[in-house]
């Protein structure tokens, strides 16, 4: 071989390939790995400008995916206040009128990551946090992204007086006299308020995104998966990367919504493979429910109130149609489904496809019939999961909204991650960002404790659905490489795959899931090039 760019040497290397020996160092040229060997082939592989980086006793493994999340979008959700640490209703006033303070009355107030469960059981309306805001327009958005909050000012900005019509399954929220409470369920209803938000220019979100791009590099990330491209989506990343290269792989995957015609899917086909240096569509994201948490997911049979019983595509064999449609032309598809029925249909809408360049997804998956795990192996769909919206926002007693909403027997059967991997169904990995945080670490050590990581006085959800170690690092790495169809150039260390690899300070195989939520990343690699370095860390 000719001289390589980079070498990386560590006592410890997972290549999740059935190497025949064990590997301690691994050179890098032009973006790819070149050869992997011992720290006694070193030698044989420096030239002039060969940098070595002995790792000493981090521990390499392949680069982590984010399976599933927001980070362009999450750019216009996660702003302003947040709201995710609030957990009651003084909580978020407080956080809110101290955001005001200052703040013109026609000035807006902006909250994310508000949780249901801080109105106790009543009803979820903007009438609490009136007066916090000072009257003033304010938008705030419910953790699960589905579900926002319009205060009185902001609806009358937007013109939103009373119940309207759409085209998929959104609603604005009515009292019995027909006067909207506030409450915005679904993106139909959300976006006649937030076109009248105030949105940062191009050039300044695409400073944010290169910003949040470094974070989760420094947090092991290499690659993500991104469920959207939505409005100037485009146009940010393009900018962001015109002010150098990403510090992530971005696939992105554009929704196809309810009401979409031939010219449509013919435009979403044309779009793939599109893109920059690091960045690419690939794949259509559909939705076909909302959420538990909402009232808007799809259930066999009612929740608790009596709410989750339609599909999000008022029509769901439409949704059918444009599935297949995509399917037929090579098209990979990711399809939103929670509730069992939702999941149920998916499946249904899959059966017989074609599998394209990538086999086709089923996105989050929160509660899972036992007879449509073994549908997910026999048509080789892909189960996405994201193991945090378990321990974040679920409680092992139940008292939490999701969980009566569905009542025990369907929330005994939560984020099946395990038994979805015992029958050989693979499970890709995610966070979901910005509904939950990116740390690839943390979803990682959630999803083998099935509680929060760090809080070991939390009753665990479902232990038995914890994940192994292996199985949660595969979920990061080589199942996220095969469900994008990169099985022969990502997820594994391996001549003449891609050089995008993560050093972890701990080995994440054998350390407490506890010590792996925040133990250091020592060293992030993508296209061969080091994207972060922990000088702590990394020698």
């Amino acid at each position: 071989m000719t001289a390589a760019d980079l070498v990386l040497v560590a006592d410890t290397v997972h290549t999740l390939t059935e190497a025949a020996r064990p590997v301690q160092a691994v050179a890098i040229a032009e973006g790819v790995v070149a050869a992997v060997g011992t720290r006694d082939d070193v030698r044989g592989w420096r030239g002039p400008r060969t940098e070595v980086v002995d790792l000493g006793g981090a521990v390499l493994t392949p680069g982590l995916t984010d399976g599933h999340m927001h980070p362009v979008m999450g750019l216009q959700m996660a702003v302003d206040v947040d709201l995710s640490g609030a957990r009651s209703l003084d909580d978020v006033r407080r956080l809110l009128a101290a955001a005001a303070v200052g703040r013109g009355p026609e000035d807006w107030v902006q909250g994310w990551g508000l949780d249901p469960n801080v109105f106790g059981g009543a009803p979820v309306t903007s009438a609490p946090i009136e007066a916090a805001v000072g009257r003033r327009p304010a938008f705030l958005r419910l953790f699960d992204a589905h579900s926002a909050l319009a205060t009185e000012r902001a609806l009358a900005i937007a013109g939103v007086d009373g119940p309207r019509s759409f085209d998929m399954r959104s609603e604005v929220v009515c009292d019995d006299r027909g006067r909207p409470t506030g409450l915005l369920l679904e993106v139909g209803a959300m976006d006649l308020v937030t076109a009248h938000v105030p949105l940062d220019p191009v050039p300044v979100r695409a400073a944010q995104l290169r910003e949040l791009l470094n974070a989760m590099s420094a947090a092991g990330l290499t690659g993500g998966h991104v469920m959207d491209l939505l409005g100037d989506s485009r146009q940010v990343v393009a900018a962001a990367e015109g002010d150098g290269e990403l510090p992530l792989r971005l696939r992105f995957a554009p929704w196809c919504l309810p009401g979409v015609d031939d010219d449509g899917l013919a435009e979403l086909i044309d779009l793939q493979g599109q893109g920059g240096r690091r960045w690419s569509i690939g794949g259509v994201k559909f939705m076909v429910d909302g959420t538990i948490d909402n009232g808007t997911a799809w259930l066999e049979h009612p929740d608790a109130l009596g709410e989750s019983t339609e599909s999000f595509w008022p029509d769901p064999e439409a949704y059918t149609a444009a599935v297949r449609a995509l399917a037929a032309a090579g098209v990979p598809t990711a399809t939103h489904a929670i509730g069992d029925a939702a999941v149920r249909h998916a499946l249904d809408a899959l059966d017989g496809v074609p599998r394209g360049v990538a086999p086709h997804r089923v996105e989050h998956i929160e509660t899972l019939p036992t007879p449509l795990i073994g549908r997910f192996l026999r048509q080789g769909v892909v189960a996405s999961m994201q193991p945090t919206h378990c321990t974040h926002f679920t409680r092992a007693d139940h008292t939490d909204n999701w969980s009566a909403r569905l009542g025990d027997e369907r929330a005994d059967r939560a984020w099946r991650c395990r038994d979805l991997r015992d029958a050989g169904v693979p499970v890709v990995l995610g966070s979901d960002w910005p509904v939950a945080p990116f740390d690839p670490r943390r979803v990682m050590a959630d999803a083998q404790l099935r509680r929060p990581a760090g809080e070991p006085d939390v009753p665990p959800v479902q232990p038995l659905q914890g994940l192994t170690p292996l199985m949660a690092l595969q979920g990061y790495t080589t199942q996220a490489a095969d469900v994008a169809g990169e099985s022969a150039r990502a997820g594994r260390i391996a001549v003449g795959r891609r050089a995008d690899l993560t050093a972890f300070a701990v080995d994440p195989l054998r350390a407490d899931p506890d010590e792996l939520a925040d133990a250091p990343i020592a060293l992030t690699v993508v296209d061969g090039a080091i994207v972060h370095r922990d000088t702590a860390g990394a020698g």
